[in-house]
């Protein structure tokens, strides 16, 4: 589900988990497990046609509450430790990035973008936005976070860029060429004051994100296990399915 190419300094990290990267407990461990283990500068990107789906809604319905309750703790550990990764971070976005995709992606340095579409579904389905997710975004985005969060749209690469949820859009072909040399670039500065410099701009949504951390996962998985919520999820699958078909 996940291969990890070393390149140098650089560690290609590349999803390869079903059609659409979806996040379930597995794919979210591996992450986590691959990033924290590293210490270079990290390149993320997907397999196939998206960077990854978001959350995988289907397991959220059939697991229940016992899967969400554990699957919400394994993705604030993966967004965390790739936030938190001290080595420069490039988002490769091959394709679509969506709700979690799309957070996966801005919790990276710089985002690279060459097709499919980027934004934040989550309100869209239902599902309360955890608090790491939205500083992160926050973080990432500034004032246009609200609207971008909001507005539960997806949009493509251009206006992406012109919203700052990505930092440069690429030809297909050029994308992992240019991010891996864009985190080869930054990799190659000081590692010890680009871990300062990073820690500091981190550190309003890092304090934000652990003052909130005692009370978050309660509100959190009742939101996500609600009867309104699993009824939202239901009727997005649907839909998901009709447009399949």
């Amino acid at each position: 589900m996940l291969t990890i190419e070393e390149r140098d300094d650089v560690a290609v990290l590349r999803m390869e988990h079903g059609r659409v990267n979806a996040m379930d407990v597995e794919l979210l461990d591996a992450l986590t497990e691959a990033v924290t283990a590293t210490d270079r500068a990290l390149l993320i990107t997907g397999a196939g046609s998206a960077f990854s789906a978001g959350v995988d809604l289907r397991q959220i319905l059939d697991g229940g509450p016992a899967y969400a309750a554990a699957f919400l703790p394994a993705l604030t550990r993966m967004f965390r430790a790739v936030f938190d990764h001290p080595r420069p971070t490039v988002a490769a976005v091959n394709g679509h990035a969506i709700a979690g995709g799309c957070v996966l992606a801005l919790a990276c340095d710089i985002r690279l973008m060459s097709g499919g579409r980027i934004g934040l579904a989550e309100l869209a389905v239902g599902v309360p936005f955890p608090v790491t997710a939205l500083e992160i975004v926050r973080h990432a985005l500034g004032p246009r976070a609200g609207g971008v969060l909001l507005g539960a749209d997806t949009v493509g690469a251009e206006q992406a860029l012109a919203l700052g949820l990505v930092d440069e859009v690429t030809g297909p072909d050029d994308l992992l060429p240019r991010a891996l040399g864009l985190a080869a670039e930054l990799s190659s500065r000081s590692a010890e004051s680009y871990r300062l410099a990073k820690e500091r701009l981190h550190r309003p949504a890092v304090e934000a994100i652990e003052a909130a951390a005692q009370d978050e996962h309660a509100a959190v998985l009742a939101g996500w296990t609600s009867p309104d919520t699993r009824g939202r999820i239901e009727e997005a699958l649907r839909a998901l399915t009709a447009r399949r078909g």
